[in-house]
């Protein structure tokens, strides 16, 4: 078996393109030296007065090639220490910044996520591959980083209804417990609660795939609004936290999925009738939002979310608080799901909030559907 071949170093690479270059210089120039040189040189001695075969002619012609062939052997020389110098000039400033990506990138093949290339200064272009490298690890780091916790966290979720399943599934066994309508009613709670996580992943899933079918028709942005906030009166009020209805006139209509939608208004409501205390205020507000878009606005005047807390709200079973576990309504996903399938009506949600204590909103903004002017023909029928 032949061994492979070892593919040349950037170094020698350089200098064997130098070496070429500084080669065709030299032979052009002998090429011009001793073809058209001497010829050219011999004839302006005969115009001269110098005759044809005398010997000042033959001396002076034989100085003038030992010059060429001096002068040529000098370039040569100067030519191949400078190659070499440059080669190796410019290949130490690619060489460091060039191994230690190298070395980034052997570390994060071995899973150090947290390892940059620091800037060192050789040239735009590589300072670019660097940036980019960079970045790249960070995104790197912190999508193992919500693994790790989403994997943590899915354990957490279903440890309890597990849990819980096992100790009356045994006590049934033993004897110890017995079928009731209080049994069927904890068995049926936990059963649900195992069925909707994994309902949730399965959507979530889906949804940041792109892998939802959408049923798009035309919709009014205030019915879609007012249709989610009607929906809803009844928990607002059992919890004393007023719900307030803002729609502009023209808002507009939509091309959406009206199922869709409605569960991610659903998610926004909820969401902030959990986070607001009674006697708080939620309120919902349409209206156009620059051209060609339409905003629909949910914003609470409850917990409020701290600065630094804002870019990860839509992350995955991602929580501002302990309290908000699935045991007080919260699995961490349902905003997650809502971002997806918003981003899948090509629109965008986002999340403002002064702080802690100062409420937040949160805001879907979707393209407006296009009114269809009628033609001068159809006007006048």
């Amino acid at each position: 078996m032949s061994r492979r071949r070892r593919p040349r170093g950037l170094a020698s690479r350089f200098f064997l393109a130098q070496a070429i270059v500084v080669a065709a210089s030299i032979l052009a120039a002998v090429v011009v030296a001793f073809l058209a040189g001497p010829p050219i040189f011999h004839e302006h001695l005969l115009i001269a007065g110098h005759s044809e075969n005398s010997p000042e002619l033959l001396h002076v012609e034989r100085a003038y090639r030992d010059t060429n062939l001096i002068i040529l052997a000098v370039a040569l020389g100067t030519a191949a220490v400078c190659a070499a110098a440059v080669t190796w000039f410019f290949t130490r400033r690619l060489q460091r910044p060039l191994a230690a990506l190298t070395r980034a990138a052997q570390g994060m093949a071995r899973g150090r996520y947290d390892t940059r290339v620091p800037a060192i200064g050789a040239g735009a272009e590589v300072d670019a591959v660097a940036a980019s490298f960079n970045t790249m690890a960070e995104r790197l780091e912190r999508t193992e980083e919500l693994r790790r916790r989403m994997l943590s966290d899915l354990a957490h979720e279903m440890r309890t209804p597990i849990s819980v399943l096992t100790v009356y599934c045994e006590a049934l066994q033993d004897g110890v417990a017995h079928w009731d309508d209080a049994t069927n009613e904890l068995m049926t709670d936990q059963l649900g609660r195992l069925t909707r996580l994994v309902e949730d992943i399965h959507d979530v899933s889906r949804a940041e795939e792109g892998r939802i079918d959408l049923e798009r028709t035309p919709q009014s942005a205030g019915e879609l609004a007012r249709s989610a906030a009607e929906a809803h009166r009844e928990a607002y009020a059992a919890k004393g936290v007023r719900l307030v209805l803002d729609i502009d006139d023209d808002a507009g209509v939509v091309e959406a999925d009206r199922q869709r939608m409605g569960q991610v208004l659903d998610n926004l409501l909820t969401n902030a009738l959990r986070h607001t205390p009674p006697g708080g205020q939620v309120s919902v507000r349409v209206a156009r939002q620059g051209p060609g878009r339409v905003a629909l606005r949910v914003t609470d005047t409850g917990d409020g979310i701290a600065a630094d807390h804002l870019p990860r709200v839509f992350e995955r079973f991602w929580r501002g608080d302990s309290a908000r576990d699935r045991d007080h309504g919260g699995s961490g996903i349902g905003l997650t799901i809502s971002r997806a399938l918003v981003e899948a009506h090509g629109g965008m949600l986002s999340v403002t909030s002064p702080g802690p204590g100062a409420g937040a909103a949160f805001t879907v903004e979707l393209p407006a559907r296009q009114r269809v002017r009628p033609s001068p023909v159809d006007a006048t029928r």
